[in-house]
């Protein structure tokens, strides 16, 4: 006996169960019937929804043979799985590169077709994917959905408060090959990886001045614009660097503060 299908009306997917057509449905109106008691997100399906609430529970059933990290959800400990195995079952069709999960692979592939139909309603600004399009919306709704159960700081992304927790609990998962330094993201360890291989990948347009990263690129560039986005409170004199105005303030306030060499940063006292 044939099989039943579903069709939708609106862009002709077909499901097996009616029920699973009628939750599809869903995405079209954007119709979210179940909604968090705590923090009020809503939701598509019951089942997210009961994903969603072990982030206020902090309950993680899940825990990673190798490493003991726990998650939430099934899925999750079995991508995470992948760190340990190295397996990227997911390949670009175009340049062969090999991914862990297919959103990765997803956003991955949006460089070769440089395809971005999703638009702001707002600013106009145009994305590859239709996540990174609500996570922009927000910067406008300035909407921080969510928060840290230790110290209640709130955030736009959840991966930006994944990245928050660590400073929590100092979990450093990614480790440099060459001199075993430890990181908490793994930017962090991309930046200092150049420490090693002296990578200077952001050229100044004007004066072709190379940086190893962009937020200093974008502190010289300061030089050439003569912006100036830092003011003192005391006398509204304007710097376009924070860790000058913090050398300035201590004219108001009779305190010294003491340059590190290294990494251009200034401290209240040498201890």
């Amino acid at each position: 006996m044939d099989k039943k299908f579903f069709r939708c009306d609106v862009c002709s997917k077909q499901y097996t169960r009616k029920r699973h057509l009628n939750t599809h449905f869903l995405t079209h109106t954007n119709e979210k019937p179940y909604f968090c008691s705590v923090c009020n997100m809503q939701f598509f399906r019951k089942y997210d929804l009961n994903i969603h609430c072990h982030t206020h529970m902090n309950e993680k059933p899940y825990s990673c043979d190798v490493c003991n990290k726990q998650f939430s959800q099934k899925y999750k400990l079995f991508i995470h799985f992948r760190t340990h195995t190295n397996e990227k079952p997911y390949s670009c069709d175009v340049c062969n590169k090999q991914f862990s999960q297919r959103d990765k692979l997803n956003i991955h592939f949006s460089t070769h077709t440089n395809e971005k139909p999703y638009s702001c309603d707002l600013c106009y600004k145009k994305f590859s994917l239709k996540d990174n399009l609500k996570r922009h919306f927000l910067t406008h709704t300035n909407e921080r959905p969510f928060s840290c159960n230790i110290c209640n700081k709130q955030f736009s992304q959840k991966d930006k408060l994944n990245i928050h927790f660590r400073t929590h609990t100092n979990e450093k998962h990614y480790s440099c090959d060459i001199c075993n330094k430890q990181f908490s993201r793994k930017d962090e360890l991309n930046v200092h990886l150049r420490s090693h291989t002296n990578e200077r990948p952001y050229s100044c347009e004007i004066c072709n001045k190379q940086f190893s990263q962009k937020c200093n690129l974008s502190r010289h560039f300061r030089i050439h614009t003569n912006e100036k986005p830092y003011s003192c409170d005391v006398c509204n004199k304007q710097f376009s660097q924070k860790g000058t105005l913090d050398v300035h303030i201590q004219i108001h306030t009779k305190e010294k503060l003491y340059s590190c060499g290294v990494s251009n940063s200034f401290f209240r006292e040498i201890n």
